[in-house]
C-alpha cells in the first residue's frame, strides 16, 4: 500500500501504483538471506555466530561483502578476512544495510527494459550514495551509513517504470533530454506520480525504515519530507551534484559545470568546501564500489 506520507499521489494513482508494484513483485522482493537477517537482527539473543552463518551460505554475497569492507568505504587498518569479524567491526544493522544494497542491485538489474543501460544506472546510484554517505559524515548527520541506503536506491522507481510503461517513458526521457529535474515533472504530469514516489513506496515494501522512505520519495523536493528533511536534502544534494558531474548522470553524460544549490547547502549545513571534501571521498571510493556491487 502506498504510504500516507506521499500526499502528491491521490487515491486513483495510488491504486496504479499498487498494480505496478505487485507486477514486479516476483522480480524486485528482497532475496531469503535479507528477511532471515531482518528476523535475526529484531530478535533478542541474535549472536553474531547465527548472522554470520546465514550470510556464509550465499557465496558471492560473502565475496562481495568482504570486498567493501576492506575498501576505502570503511579504510580499516587492518584485513578482514571473516564474515564475524565484518560485523564485530562494522556491527550488526550496518552488515544488514550492506547486504540490503548488494541484494538490491542483483535484484533490480533482474527487470528487463530497453531505455537504459544498466551500468549506467547504477553507475549514477552507487555515485549517489556515496556523496550522500560523505556529505551525512559532514553534515553530522546520526548513522551517516543509512544515506548510502537511500542514495543506492533513490531512482530504483525508474526501473519499474521503465519496465511497465516504456512507451511513456520513452517520450519523458526525450523530453527530460538528460535533466532529472524536467524528468520528475513530465511523471507527474503524465502519471500522477513519479520514480521518486515509487521507489519510496518499494522501500516500504522492503521494511527500510520510515526517514528514508521519505528521503527517497521526497528526493527532488526535500521540503516536502516531514520527519526526514536533511535525509531527504542531502539526496537532493547528492543527485543533483552527481547528475552535474562527468561520470556520474543518470542518462550516462554530464549536463553542465557543477553548481551546487546554495539554499540546500545552507538547509544541510555544509559549505562549498565541505563539499569538494565529501567530492574526493566519494571518488576514491568509486571505482571499488563499482567493482563490488555491480
Amino acid at each position: 500500500m502506498m504510504s500516507s506520507h506521499n500526499p502528491l499521489v491521490r487515491q486513483a494513482e495510488q491504486n496504479v501504483v499498487t498494480s505496478l508494484l505487485d507486477e514486479v513483485e516476483g522480480l524486485v522482493s528482497p532475496p531469503g538471506v535479507c528477511m532471515r537477517l531482518f528476523e535475526l537482527i529484531h530478535a533478542p539473543n541474535t549472536g553474531v555466530k547465527e548472522i554470520a552463518a546465514v550470510v556464509a551460505v550465499d557465496p558471492n554475497l560473502t565475496v562481495r561483502l568482504l570486498r567493501i569492507a576492506n575498501s576505502s568505504f570503511y579504510n580499516f587498518s587492518n584485513k578482514i578476512d571473516t564474515v564475524s569479524r565484518a560485523i564485530t567491526v562494522i556491527g550488526i544493522t550496518e552488515l544488514y544495510q550492506l547486504v540490503l544494497s548488494i541484494s538490491a542491485v542483483k535484484s533490480f538489474t533482474n527487470i528487463p527494459n530497453e531505455l537504459v543501460k544498466m551500468d549506467t544506472f547504477w553507475r549514477h546510484s552507487i555515485y549517489t550514495a556515496l556523496l550522500a554517505r560523505a556529505l551525512a559524515v559532514r553534515a553530522n548527520i546520526l548513522h551517516p551509513e543509512r544515506l548510502f541506503v537511500a542514495g543506492l536506491m533513490h531512482d530504483i522507481g525508474s526501473l519499474v517504470l521503465y519496465n511497465q510503461r516504456p512507451e511513456e517513458m520513452r517520450d519523458i526521457l526525450l523530453t527530460a533530454d538528460g535533466d532529472e529535474e524536467l524528468l520528475y515533472q513530465a511523471e507527474l504530469e503524465q502519471f500522477g506520480f513519479t520514480h521518486a514516489s515509487l521507489a519510496g513506496s518499494l522501500l516500504e515494501k522492503w521494511m527500510i525504515p520510515e526517514e528514508l522512505q521519505q528521503a527517497v520519495c521526497w528526493h527532488h523536493q526535500p521540503e516536502m519530507a516531514q520527519s526526514a528533511n536533511l535525509e531527504a536534502c542531502l539526496i537532493y544534494l547528492a543527485n543533483h551534484l552527481v547528475n552535474q558531474s562527468e561520470k556520474g548522470n543518470f542518462m550516462g553524460s554530464a549536463m553542465a559545470e557543477v553548481q551546487p544549490p546554495a539554499t540546500m547547502l545552507k538547509e544541510a549545513g555544509l559549505d562549498e568546501d565541505q563539499l569538494l571534501l565529501a567530492f574526493e571521498d566519494a571518488a576514491e571510493q568509486f571505482p571499488a564500489m563499482v567493482q563490488s556491487l555491480i
